[in-house]
């Protein structure tokens, strides 16, 4: 009887002729999350799950997959969406797509720190807004990078993206992180390890580039707002738990800081309905990893994960507890 695998939502062509190799596929039709309940009832009878950050993946899924699930293939970096132990412990493989989406993202990062410094969204509106408008010395300024610092907090393979993007507009860069980078990391990068606390005191822009886990949920508050310059920026395309919105809100309301650039937020697709009436704020919908080579390298990644373990050989990018 052939492996069944459960894809829960749209793939590229390209992972699903890997997948159809190795099993029978069932792609879900619905253009959009399933709920816990359909979650539950599409999975079952499952040999493989290919799910996206928005699935919740823990044991009651599992369990309702049945003993014949073997591999959960999250097309993303991040997992906080899986309860990776309770999976583990039923002996299931778990997967994820490091490495491919890394400069997609950093990309993306560089974009929205652009955008918000210099004050193109604003720009883009008052075009868009057909207000008169004539060019003179003080109209619309923002704020230049050269000699500026950035501040990386989680200097990983999309964080030292981000401070190669930086070094070429001239700026400076500190981290810090849950582990120090290695010394040729450093040198390449001009790159000074600091704790977090001075990271906001120093940095003119900080940039999120942490996992979201227990420790850096809500990282960003309203102590870690204060505790920035007056006129930094703070960009996000981790994930939105990382920052405390409503904090946030306050913080931008109040001239705190300057501005920010957020791609990613705390109720995806909902967002603090303030920070959708600032100017100094630049929203994208989680488009971090959207290109066409991007995310059809992550769906062939997690297909090949699955691909890997349904015919007995080792995962590609496995996750551990």
């Amino acid at each position: 009887m052939p492996s069944t695998i459960a894809v829960t939502r749209w793939i590229p062509d390209e992972a699903l002729k890997v997948l159809a190799e190795v099993g029978e596929v069932k792609l879900s039709r619905a253009d959009r999350p399933l709920t816990p309940d359909e979650l539950r009832e599409f999975v079952q009878g499952a040999s493989a799950i290919v799910g996206m950050l928005h699935d919740r993946i823990d044991g009651e899924v599992a369990d309702a997959a049945g003993p014949g699930l073997k591999v959960v293939a999250n097309v993303a970096v991040g997992y906080d969406n899986l309860d990776v132990p309770a999976l583990a412990g039923r002996g299931i493989t778990v997967t994820n797509t490091p490495g491919v989406l890394t400069d997609a993202t950093a990309d993306l990062a560089f974009g929205l720190l652009l955008a918000v410094t210099r004050r193109l969204g604003e720009g883009e509106r008052l075009i868009r807004s057909r207000t008169p408008w004539s060019f003179h010395l003080g109209f619309l300024l923002g704020s230049g990078l050269q000699d500026k610092t950035l501040g990386v907090v989680g200097l990983g393979q999309i964080g030292q993206a981000v401070a190669r993007r930086a070094l070429g507009f001239g700026m400076r860069v500190v981290y810090s992180g849950r582990s120090r980078a290695g010394k040729e990391v450093e040198k390449a990068l001009g790159a000074e390890y600091v704790t977090l606390d001075e990271l906001l005191e120093r940095s003119d822009v900080v940039s999120l580039h942490c996992p979201l886990t227990r420790e850096t949920r809500y990282l960003i508050d309203a102590d870690a707002l204060k505790t920035m310059k007056p006129g930094a920026y703070l960009v996000n395309t981790t994930r939105g738990p990382v920052v405390h919105e409503a904090a946030l809100a306050d913080a931008l309301e109040a001239g705190e800081i300057a501005g920010a650039g957020l791609d990613v937020f705390e109720a995806e697709p909902e967002v603090e309905p303030r920070l959708l009436s600032l100017e100094n704020v630049v929203l994208t919908p989680h488009l971090g990893s959207a290109t066409v080579e991007t995310r059809t390298a992550m769906a062939v990644l997690a297909a090949e994960n699955v691909a890997s373990v349904l015919t007995g050989g080792n995962p590609l990018t496995e996750v551990r507890p």
